[in-house]
C-alpha cells in the first residue's frame, strides 16, 4: 500500500513556490507489536475515554482544556484552534541557509521525505535540489504538522529532498547540569594512544544494513517457536472491530458483575450432610 502524506502544501524559495508533499522517512511495521489480553476471559483489553461519575464520552463532547490554577481550567473548542492563522500550514519557506555541520546532532528529531506533488512541478523541484547540493547548505523554516508548528532543515537525499524537524531551542536540556561531576583532569597519554590505535583499526565507512534490532530478532524468534507448540496457551477473541466505544462493556463492571455471581453461588451451595 502506498504511504499517505502526512503534508500537503507550497515549498517556497523567495518568489518561487512548488507544490510538494511530505512523508514519513521511517515505519514502525516492521517491529513486533503485542495487543493486551484479559487473561481470565481470552478477551482484549479496550481503553475507553471516561468521566468518574459519568462513565464513557462521546468524542464529540471533548474538548481542549488549559490549567491556569489547579484543577482550574480555560476551555477551547476544536474550531477555536482550527481558526488560528499559520501560513505554514500551507506554506514551508526556507527562509535561511546553514552550513550542514552548523546545526548540532541534538537538534535533529524525525526525517521525512518531500516530494513534488506533480510533474509540472518537478524543474523547479530539481533547480532546488541542485542548488542546495551545489552550495553545500541546508534549508531552514518551518512547517506546522498534525497540529504544531517545527522548524525544519532541508537537505539533498539522493534523487530528492529531506527534511528532519529539529528541536527548538528551550526543548533541549543544558549539557553542564548532566556532566557537571565529571572533572576535566588530563588522561593518560599512554591509555589515550591504544584507544585511539582501537578506534582506527575499526573504522570503516557507515553501513546501516550492517546492524540489526537483534532484541527484535529473538522475539521473533521466540513467537515462531510459540506458534508451533501446540500446549502454547491460545485464546480465540470474538471481539467485533466495528463495535462503537459506546457499545463496548465496562471491564471493571464485568468483573464486578463476576465477582457477584460467584458470590451468589457459594451462598446457594448445599450443606454438606453430616457423617
Amino acid at each position: 500500500m502506498a504511504p499517505r502524506a502526512l503534508w500537503k502544501g507550497q515549498l517556497r524559495l523567495s518568489l518561487v513556490s512548488i507544490p510538494v508533499e511530505i512523508f514519513s522517512a521511517t515505519k514502525s511495521g516492521a517491529r513486533v507489536s503485542f495487543r493486551q489480553i484479559h487473561k481470565p476471559s481470552g478477551k482484549r483489553i479496550r481503553y475507553e475515554k471516561s468521566v468518574p461519575g459519568i462513565g464513557p464520552v462521546k468524542t464529540d463532547d471533548i474538548v481542549k482544556g488549559y490549567e491556569v490554577e489547579d484543577d482550574e481550567y480555560i476551555l477551547l473548542d476544536p474550531d477555536e484552534i482550527d481558526a488560528i492563522k499559520l501560513e505554514t500550514k500551507k506554506t514551508f519557506e526556507l527562509v535561511q541557509f546553514v552550513d550542514a555541520c552548523e546545526i548540532s546532532p541534538l537538534y535533529f528529531d524525525k526525517p521525512y521525505y518531500i516530494t513534488a506533488s506533480d510533474d509540472l512541478a518537478q524543474d523547479a523541484y530539481r533547480v532546488v535540489r541542485d542548488a542546495l547540493r551545489d552550495a553545500g547548505k541546508v534549508g531552514l523554516g518551518q512547517v506546522t504538522m498534525r497540529g504544531k508548528e517545527y522548524l525544519a532543515a532541508v537537505k539533498p537525499c539522493g534523487d530528492g529532498l529531506l527534511m528532519e524537524t529539529l528541536h527548538y531551542e528551550d526543548e533541549l536540556r543544558e549539557a553542564d547540569q548532566i556532566f557537571t561531576d565529571i572533572e576535566d583532569d588530563k588522561v593518560d597519554k599512554e591509555l589515550l594512544e591504544v584507544a585511539t590505535s582501537l578506534i582506527d583499526r575499526k573504522s570503516a565507512p557507515f553501513d546501516a544494513g550492517a546492524y540489526h534490532d537483534k532484541y527484535a530478532e529473538a522475539m521473533q524468534d521466540l513467537l515462531e517457536a510459540k506458534i508451533k507448540n501446540k500446549k502454547t496457551p491460545r485464546v480465540r477473541t470474538d471481539d467485533d472491530d466495528s463495535t462503537s466505544g459506546d457499545n463496548v462493556v465496562d471491564l471493571m463492571s464485568a468483573l464486578k458483575q463476576s465477582l457477584k455471581d460467584a458470590d451468589g453461588k457459594k451462598k446457594k451451595k448445599p450443606a454438606k450432610k453430616a457423617s
